[in-house]
């Protein structure tokens, strides 16, 4: 779709594709310039993978914590209770296919958490 269906909880915009009772799959686009809220989901786990842009995914749990350069072809998992938040460093929208398992259950599944990046907002 040409619009996004729904903002997600992180600030990215989400296009819904297919769904299923063991997952669903979105597309999803930062814009320009733009970085992520960082948030955790309390449940579900997540595959990411890149079809455009260039940017940064950071993800933290436990003790293990890592910043992943991000572009296409490169995928990556967001397992449950996983601190994230990803940044688009290109002058071109960021875009992943986004496979969610079980299916997207609301925004309760997801938490705020202390973002990795400050906020750019004034």
């Amino acid at each position: 779709p040409s619009q996004a269906d729904v903002l997600a909880p992180d600030s990215s915009e989400i296009r819904e594709l297919l769904s299923m009772n063991g997952g669903s799959m979105v597309h999803c686009t930062l814009p320009p310039g733009k970085q992520s809220l960082a948030v955790a989901h309390k449940n579900i786990e997540e595959i990411w993978y890149c079809i455009e842009g260039r940017g940064q995914v950071w993800r933290k749990r436990g003790e293990q914590e890592s910043e992943v350069d991000v572009f296409p072809g490169v995928c990556l998992t967001i397992p449950p209770q996983t601190h994230f938040q990803f940044r688009n460093t290109d002058w071109t929208p960021l875009f992943f296919i986004i496979v969610t398992m079980p299916p997207w259950p609301g925004p309760q599944e997801c938490i705020s958490v202390e973002p990795h990046w400050p906020s750019k907002q004034a």
